[in-house]
């Protein structure tokens, strides 16, 4: 059980390092096209480990961050976070209770 983990969160951390590593040398070759596509791609990466625990929210957060200023620093232009779909509720209809046959009157 335990090495099933550990292979998963190990394969979510290379997956994370790669896409940084690809997000970076995309700035240093300067090309914006490229860097909006790795930087998106390094955001989804780090939202995965940060989903799964491997790590803290507060460090995806600073991660993130941390890309977006460097991409803007490299003049491509930002990457807006996709939202997340709304849940549909299904409508609430009351359910009335059957009526009870009214009982015949005897005389």
């Amino acid at each position: 059980m335990a090495t099933k983990a550990r292979a998963r969160n190990s394969r979510t951390k290379r997956t994370l390092r790669e896409a940084v590593k690809a997000f970076n040398q995309a700035v240093a070759a300067g090309k914006p096209a490229e860097i909006a596509k790795t930087q998106a791609e390094a955001i989804s990466a780090i939202d995965t480990a940060a989903k799964k625990a491997i790590i803290h929210k507060n460090k995806a957060a600073r991660q993130k961050a941390a890309l977006s200023a460097k991409a803007k620093a490299a003049g491509a232009k930002p990457v807006k976070a996709a939202a997340k779909k709304a849940i549909a509720k299904k409508p609430v209809g009351r359910k009335t209770a059957p009526k009870k046959p009214v009982a015949k009157k005897t005389k």
